[in-house]
């Protein structure tokens, strides 16, 4: 059976019909945020998650639909193709049972068993495994030539076959696989002379879990530990159960020919079962823990992508310094580059005058409404200068997490937008622009670098790359993008659109000026019906000829949205503008054969809100002045932060000191969560209690506890 919709339902608890119409769209290729937003009737409202679900469950059993018709194939080519088999490799949609099946017929290395074969052992070995006879010794003697010395030596490799053909014996290995689900652990322990060098795992140094249930955090830990050579790992079975369990199978009787099963099974288990079947344990384990990093990792640029913008501003950023001064930008409100310069506030130079009227000028000559200032080294330093200038306006002064603007600074985009400034320019620019829309200047980030999440470069990272891209891609598609400013890393992630086509809309902006509608994309060069159906929707047109441009109604509905108004007797403008109208609205009247009320409801959405912004509204934390390094604060102290980062066993909070403290997961509530992402978010603003100080390893411990 290979029903690959049925399957997919009856595996995700989907309707098999709303799988079956997503597979269809996505096979005419449709992207996920397509899909999500405008064939709702179509998937029954499935969400982004589901469709992605579905998306990888079809890919995995395509994959699996491949193998299985190569080992078919192999089997049939070998004459070794039974009824039963065939009937067994249908039914089969498991990867290990898939292989457990195969692997008496996969083709062999010269192994111990391969050359007793070749020896002519194979009859006796079959002697030996029915267990019928007393005298194998004698039975052994008549296959003694030059290359067989003697009946020990023929016994040997007889027990050589035996021992391979209960290793390939599918209930041989699932009985070894129900032990290892049951007894199975993993241990680690420090490497002789590495105690002070890794001292960052010491955690692992004697440490040891249950294997089919390891913390994602912690095997990935320990395979760092091992990787990076302070840690020696073991996985550990109950041998014994499990050796007793596959005796039960294979041992007939109570002879000599049983015994030397039992010896066969014995070592069949040690040289052959075990350690295929720990392999595949630690492989699942690992896959496991990649899987829960991901997700976390995901989930946490997610966070960090939907930060709130503050939107259309004038912008002085600054990337804070010491030794090399203040590098101080000057950007317009779409982020274009103004001014630069260098100031040198701090130690070793406080020339505090100096940088005092560089600000200040700077600010009154570019009217500029807020500064950017980088959260790296010198941070609050420089804060503490900017408050103490008195401005001629309001110029609110906002801190920005800086992680990332290095790796965008050194990047071939940087060097594209900017290349005759240094990446010291380059930075100070995407510290400013990350203020004004977070979303557009991150995309131009590999996703790892931007700080968020753990063991991002330990992961499989295809697996890693796809769940960052699916990320980003909904990121940007929930949020739409205005395309007559829009770079072109930002217009990449546009549903049906990709690098190419963002740059040729960007190289016709630039020659033809700004569009004035979605219709004028047509004319972008190789801009066809289909990539405009899939991205029209997404792009927003804010000052555009027709209203619905600047909203996320799918140029395909505007005929069903022009009909509303020319019912209510109004323009599609006032439609959109006074609610009393839109009340009197019966959608009914407007169900067809392709339209339903999913698509209904979302455009009265749209209408009451063109073009909302998904994200939250703009707001920053107040660190406490009198704390600028881990010098100046107490256990005890309570104090404000920022989450920076969440991984599986707590939290990292920003309180100011330019060192992130952790609130552990039982310090984040009084209650018991699972996970710290039950409590908080990134770039939430907590309040926590300061129960833990090392300067030495610059470590603070952070609670929620009771606050």
């Amino acid at each position: 059976m290979n029903n690959i919709p049925h399957i997919i339902s009856t595996d995700t608890n989907l309707p098999e019909k709303a799988v079956t119409n997503t597979i269809k769209l996505l096979e005419e290729g449709a992207t996920i945020p397509f899909i999500s937003r405008y064939r709702k009737e179509a998937t029954g409202g499935l969400d982004e998650v589901q469709i992605q679900l579905i998306a990888e469950k079809k890919a995995s059993l395509e994959e699996l639909l491949k193998r299985k018709e190569f080992i078919r194939n192999a089997i049939e080519n070998a004459g070794a193709l039974t009824p039963e088999l065939a009937t067994k490799l249908d039914n089969c949609f498991s990867s290990n049972e898939l292989e457990d099946l195969y692997l008496p017929f996969k083709p062999k290395r010269r192994t111990r068993a391969e050359i007793a074969r070749s020896l002519g052992l194979e009859p006796l070995a079959r002697i030996i495994m029915a267990q019928h006879s007393d005298n194998i010794a004698a039975k052994a003697k008549t296959f003694i030539k030059p290359e067989i010395p003697d009946s020990d030596a023929a016994i040997k490799g007889a027990c050589d076959i035996i021992a391979e053909w209960i290793a390939e014996d599918k209930r041989a290995r699932n009985c070894t696989r129900a032990s290892f689900r049951t007894t199975s652990s993993i241990s680690s322990s420090v490497v002789k002379g590495k105690e002070t060098e890794g001292v960052k795992y010491e955690n692992y140094f004697d440490f040891s879990d249950f294997l089919p249930r390891i913390s994602s955090h912690r095997l990935l830990a320990m395979l760092r530990g091992e990787k990076e050579g302070f840690l020696k790992l073991s996985v550990s079975n109950d041998n014994e159960r499990a050796i007793e369990n596959i005796k039960r199978i294979f041992i007939k009787g109570d002879n000599q020919a049983s015994s030397i099963v039992e010896h066969a099974v014995e070592d069949s288990y040690k040289r052959l079962i075990r350690p295929s079947i720990e392999t595949e344990f630690m492989a699942e384990a690992k896959s496991r823990s990649d899987d829960d990093a991901i997700a976390l990792f995901a989930q946490n640029v997610r966070q960090l992508l939907f930060a709130p913008p503050l939107g259309a501003k004038r912008v002085l950023a600054i990337d804070p310094g010491f030794r090399t001064g203040c590098k101080v930008v000057c950007l317009d409100q779409q982020g274009n580059l103004l001014h630069d310069c260098v100031i040198y506030p701090t130690p070793p130079h406080n020339d505090t005058q100096a940088a005092t009227t560089t600000i200040s000028n700077l600010v009154k000559k570019f009217n500029i409404d807020v500064i950017s200032l980088g959260n790296g080294t010198a941070s609050r330093e420089t804060e503490a200068f900017l408050r103490k200038i008195h401005f001629d306006r309001d110029v609110k002064i906002y801190v920005v997490n800086e992680n990332g603007a290095s790796i965008y600074s050194a990047s071939q985009v940087a060097r594209d937008e900017f290349p005759d400034k240094d990446v010291t320019v380059r930075g100070a620019v995407s510290i400013g622009r990350r203020l004004l829309d977070p979303l557009a200047e991150l995309v131009k980030i590999d996703p790892k670098s931007i700080g968020v999440g753990q063991y991002q470069h330990d992961v499989d990272q295809v697996k890693l790359r796809k769940a960052l891209e699916f990320v980003v891609e909904s990121c940007v598609n929930s949020v739409g993008v205005n395309v007559n400013t829009a770079s072109v890393q930002l217009l990449s992630y546009v549903s049906g659109l990709g690098p190419v086509l963002a740059r040729n809309i960007v190289r016709y902006r630039s020659e033809h000026g700004d569009f004035s509608s979605r219709n004028e994309l047509l004319k972008v060069p190789r801009m066809g019906e289909k990539a405009f159906k899939l991205s029209a929707g997404f792009l927003r047109i804010p000052s555009g000829e027709n209203p619905l441009d600047n909203s996320a109604v799918h140029p395909e509905r505007y005929a069903i949205v022009g009909k509303m108004a020319t019912d209510c007797n109004c323009s599609v403008a006032q439609l959109i503008g006074n609610a009393e109208i839109r009340n009197k609205i019966d959608l009914q009247k407007y169900v067809s054969d392709d339209i339903g009320m999913p698509t209904l409801n979302d455009i009265m959405a749209e209408l009451e809100k063109p073009g909302r912004d998904p994200r939250a509204d703009f707001s920053q934390v107040q660190f406490d002045d009198k704390i600028q390094s881990i010098d100046d604060i107490a256990i005890g102290m309570v104090l404000n932060g920022v989450v920076t980062n969440i991984t599986q066993f707590g939290t990292f909070v920003d309180i100011g000191v330019h060192i992130n403290g952790l609130i552990h997961i039982s310090e984040m509530s009084d209650r018991y969560i699972s996970h710290p992402s039950e409590i908080v978010n990134i770039n939430d603003q907590v309040t926590v209690k300061v129960i833990g100080i090392d300067k030495q390893r610059n470590r603070i411990s952070l609670s929620m506890k009771g606050l």
